[in-house]
């Protein structure tokens, strides 16, 4: 079965049919899905789609980009989120310089403060790194992240960063950028990968692979980037599916 390991299902560009999509996903093959926060907001929603829905699980977290208005309130909450029982990540957490806002010492302050609040309740982190490869790699060595674990989420470096990151245990996200013309370094990095850390994940709404780029993302299209990695690995498509839902099971630590 697919395990789709990144997805945002609460995105408002499911408002209009999200029960029937839901739906549609399980019937097509989508055995799980991690729905991951990005805000407190989302975090909420992220927790009370996985109560309704058995096969989807949750991450909470704050996204770097939605950093500014962070209080310890906010961390208090994700804390106790943390401990519910389908919540089974901290994420998304990191850094992204793409954009000026929020401030780099922000984004790095609530960084340290969630990676913290993963190794405190024993969770995977998923960690999103967006033009800020040196100083996500550098706060991770200083809080020991290799103690916690998780997922680089979408990983977009080359492989000398995949290796590093590779060694320190952590799992690498492969999605729809892996089908791109222009995602040669990702697919450098996929062949050199050790098949037994690499996930499937769509980032839902966005990323969706090759035919359909461009348009809302689902869970279902995660094999056409099985198709590519089974290309790139010279492997069945069959195997890449059933390897890369053990990895995930293994990565959030659930029972198989």
């Amino acid at each position: 079965m697919i395990f789709d390991t990144h997805v945002h299902y609460d995105d408002e560009a499911y408002d209009e049919d999200r029960e029937v999509f839901l739906g549609e996903i399980v019937q097509k093959g989508v055995g799980r899905v991690i729905n991951v926060g990005a805000t407190i907001d989302s975090a909420k929603e992220a927790v009370a789609l996985s109560q309704k829905y058995d096969f989807i699980y949750a991450a909470v977290g704050v996204h770097p980009s939605d950093t500014a208005d962070l209080t310890e309130e906010d961390m208090q909450w994700l804390t106790q989120a943390a401990q519910m029982e389908k919540v089974v990540a901290i994420g998304e957490i990191g850094l992204d310089y793409h954009y000026d806002e929020p401030e780099k010492e922000v984004q790095k302050k609530w960084f340290v403060r969630q990676l913290r609040i993963a190794k405190e309740t024993k969770l995977p982190v998923c960690i999103h790194s967006r033009e800020a490869a040196q100083d996500t790699l550098t706060i991770m060595q200083q809080e020991h992240a290799e103690e916690i674990g998780g997922v680089i989420h979408c990983y977009s470096y080359g492989w000398e960063m995949a290796k590093i990151y590779l060694d320190m245990g952590f799992y690498l996200g492969i999605g729809g950028v892996v089908t791109f013309k222009n995602g040669r370094k990702l697919k450098e990095v996929v062949e050199k990968a050790p098949m037994e850390q690499l996930v499937l994940e769509t980032d839902s709404p966005y990323l969706s692979p090759e035919p359909y780029r461009g348009q809302r993302n689902s869970s279902d299209r995660l094999l056409y980037v099985a198709n590519q990695i089974a290309e790139l690995k010279n492997m069945t498509t069959d195997e890449v599916i059933r390897i890369t839902e053990e990895n995930a099971k293994r990565l959030y630590r659930m029972k198989k």
